[in-house]
């Protein structure tokens, strides 16, 4: 049985290795118009979706800086980065506040 197994498998080895010296056919190298139609219909949908694209980044603003600020920054007062306070209310990092950043010479 083991050797009728490695006798088929074998015979299936050497007919898929084997490759045809020279291609014949009527058919051979002829591409079907099909292939054209997808690749007209892939080329037409890449120039409309860069279309649509172009439309919607001709739409976004030169910059998204708020021209208002102020209400973000009243959410940012008060924020005290990294420092740990104890219940008796002292600091266990530098002390001053640590939103203001350091003065550099110039």
């Amino acid at each position: 049985m083991m050797s009728l197994t490695v006798g088929v498998v074998a015979g299936a080895v050497d007919l898929l290795a084997q490759t045809p010296s020279s291609p014949s056919g009527p058919e051979f190298g002829k591409a079907s118009p099909i292939g054209l139609v997808v690749i007209l219909a892939l080329l037409a949908g890449v120039v409309l979706l860069v279309r649509s694209m172009n439309k919607q980044l001709k739409n976004l603003p030169e910059t998204f800086e708020p021209d208002h600020p102020e209400p973000d920054q009243e959410a940012d007062e008060g924020t005290d980065r990294g420092a740990l306070h104890g219940d008796n209310g002292t600091t266990s990092g530098p002390s001053g506040p640590t939103d203001n950043p350091p003065k550099l010479q110039k």
